[in-house]
């Protein structure tokens, strides 16, 4: 789930040391692991959160899964949230936070009522740079975080994914909604540090879209001022970002 462009964006963007965390599901002891972090960036991937996570209806059998990372991942998101350590949940990384708090996820959007189709473009010869150029507006929550951030109400976003948030975890409060009600981005409320999800692809080229660099640079700051490591060199965490 972990590409070249999640990398680059912690390290060129956050301004952080990446690091990569194997799937290793009930061999990570994620209390004692972010003890060891400054943050962690949760990115998107290709399998889907198992809906038993959330009492969903079973996947069909041909559905891609990761368990392993299922079970890494909320784990984490959990020690995060308790212990104050930034988290930025990247498409499937705000279902991850979304579930691992508490909410569930819609199996497919598109089948349900008045929903828009999420999914990537489908066609043989399409290119990356059409699978994540910009695909529909997303309206910021009057007086939230984001539009304050953005000094707008309104901004284009990519759209790559079949899954979404249905029912919100408590903790959690909206930041931004698709045109057809689908939860695009969430905030912990009374958050102490930075804690975001976002449903699109926040790392590809964030020099080119200016609330994903500003979500980057803004988790990079708060892992900074707000994770473990004891010193700091040159403005960059010393201690690694979780990816």
């Amino acid at each position: 789930g972990c590409g070249e462009s999640c990398v680059d964006a912690v390290e060129t963007v956050a301004n952080c040391v990446p690091v990569i965390i194997p799937a290793i599901a009930g061999r990570l002891d994620a209390e004692d692991f972010v003890e060891r972090i400054d943050g962690l960036l949760l990115t998107g991937g290709r399998a889907n959160v198992e809906p038993h996570h959330y009492d969903g209806k079973p996947f069909p059998e041909d559905e891609p899964i990761d368990p392993a990372r299922d079970g890494t991942a909320m784990p984490l998101v959990r020690a995060c949230v308790a212990r104050g350590r930034p988290v930025f949940g990247i498409c499937r990384g705000i279902q991850e936070m979304n579930v691992a708090l508490g909410g569930s996820l819609f199996y497919r959007v598109h089948l349900e009522p008045d929903m828009q189709d999420h999914r990537m473009p489908r066609r043989d010869d399409i290119t990356v740079e059409e699978v994540m150029e910009p695909r529909h507006t997303i309206h910021f929550t009057p007086g939230g975080s984001f539009q304050k951030l953005m000094g707008c109400d309104a901004v284009e976003v990519n759209s790559l994914h079949g899954q979404s948030i249905d029912r919100l975890a408590d903790c959690l409060a909206v930041e931004a909604l698709a045109p057809d009600g689908v939860i695009e981005a969430v905030r912990l409320k009374d958050d102490p540090t930075f804690t975001v999800g976002v449903q699109w692809h926040a790392e590809w080229e964030p020099h080119n879209h200016e609330l994903s660099r500003c979500l980057l640079e803004a988790f990079g700051e708060a892992c900074r001022v707000n994770g473990v490591g004891a010193e700091r060199e040159s403005g960059r965490s010393l201690r690694p970002v979780a990816i």
